[in-house]
């Protein structure tokens, strides 16, 4: 399900309930439905969920509605499962998969013409399961986020955000290693809208696109979540456009939050990834810079945490602010974004660029072997 399925919450949850099905959701959609519902695995793709992958790869029918999702790899294997698709825009039919039935339309139209079609499947069992995989994924998550870090883990951060968050919020994640944590943390529910860049995955954006945001909703709070190289591309410019424009605002509840690791941290794990390189200093290293501190100078709040136990007492003096507020914590680059399934080519780079003298190469065993275990542990159910 993608963000052409906003509006057609309601059936697409009807549908669910008939079928006994599981949702997934394309990262664009995140919004859609709400993660509460025991039957939503979250996001699906490299930045998903496992349920999601699961999901995928153990189905045998496939409804994609309002989605271009392209990457194929996290989709049932051809001819394992039959597809049908429903889409507006006629050029995106049929792209991504052998979809055996295409259907232009409306998304919530279309859906209500094909609900009084099908009958409730008795057998609950998949649903079952699949609501049990949830249940798992939730608990691996969180002990993720309280996994211990160099100093803090950004899993954390995002995780303690989530309870937090005001249900009418309005979320925007930069790309970057903050778009993963966004994808699997943050729990929607209520109204909240979310959001991040598409297709190309344009860093940079997640600033702008709480500030446009404002101006639409200016009665809403909004939360921008942003790794520090997108904030030295041009965030801490946008912050100047913030401190011009706060005060014409109904809320002046804007969060901006920065990940400071000084590394343009998703390419270095794509390059051990998926090339076996190690991080190269030179051009992956960012030069440091006082985030909290300049809002401040601009007038705007400004907080600062650099330790594990400072991560809820920032979120909550954030969130409390009476004006914009940058909240800077201090993350460790060593932490994996771990897909929901690495394939063996993954590990085989990423243990060949720690053969290659990765410089954070002791960290990147430790956080990875102990983000890896949580998944092993038993669960509570």
């Amino acid at each position: 399900m993608g963000q052409g399925a906003r509006g057609a919450a309601d059936e697409v949850t009807e549908l669910a309930e008939l079928t006994g099905a599981g949702v997934a959701k394309a990262l664009l959609g995140k919004d859609v439905l709400p993660d509460a519902l025991p039957w939503v695995t979250g996001s699906i793709g490299l930045l998903g969920t496992r349920p999601s992958y699961e999901l995928m790869m153990d189905c045998d029918t496939l409804l994609m509605v309002g989605s271009n999702f392209p990457y194929t790899q996290f989709l049932p294997e051809f001819g394992k499962a039959r597809a049908i698709q429903i889409d507006l825009d006629p050029t995106m039919i049929g792209m991504r998969y052998p979809f055996e039935v295409n259907l232009v339309g409306d998304a919530a139209g279309t859906l209500r013409a094909l609900i009084p079609l099908v009958q409730r499947k008795t057998d609950r069992s998949w649903r079952s399961g699949i609501e049990s995989n949830v249940r798992r994924w939730w608990e691996v998550m969180d002990r993720r986020a309280h996994t211990s870090a160099d100093p803090i883990n950004p899993e954390l951060v995002f995780h303690e955000l989530s309870a937090r968050l005001p249900a009418d919020a309005i979320l925007a994640s930069d790309s970057g290693s903050a778009a993963n944590w966004y994808a699997r943390h943050i729990r929607i529910r209520g109204e909240m809208r979310g959001s991040l860049s598409g297709t190309l995955a344009t860093m940079g954006p997640g600033v702008p696109y709480v500030i446009g945001a404002k101006f639409g909703l200016p009665d809403r709070p909004a939360y921008a979540l942003v790794g520090d190289g997108a904030m030295q591309m041009n965030g801490i410019n946008e912050l100047i456009t913030i401190a011009k424009y706060w005060k014409d605002w109904a809320d002046p509840r804007l969060v901006v939050a920065v990940l400071h690791n000084n590394d343009l941290n998703q390419v270095t794990w794509e390059l051990r990834a998926m090339g076996g390189s190690p991080q190269f200093l030179p051009s992956q290293e960012l030069p440091e810079f006082p985030y909290a501190g300049y809002a401040k100078l601009l007038g705007l709040h400004g907080v600062m945490a650099e330790k594990p136990e400072e991560v809820v007492p920032a979120w909550e003096e954030a969130l409390a602010a009476d004006r914009p507020c940058v909240v800077e914590f201090r993350t460790d680059p060593a932490v994996p974004p771990i897909p929901p399934h690495a394939t063996w080519d993954q590990l085989e780079k990423a243990l060949e660029s720690i053969v290659r003298g990765d410089s954070d190469r002791g960290a990147m065993i430790k956080e990875g072997v102990k983000s890896k275990m949580q998944e092993f542990l038993p669960g509570k159910s």
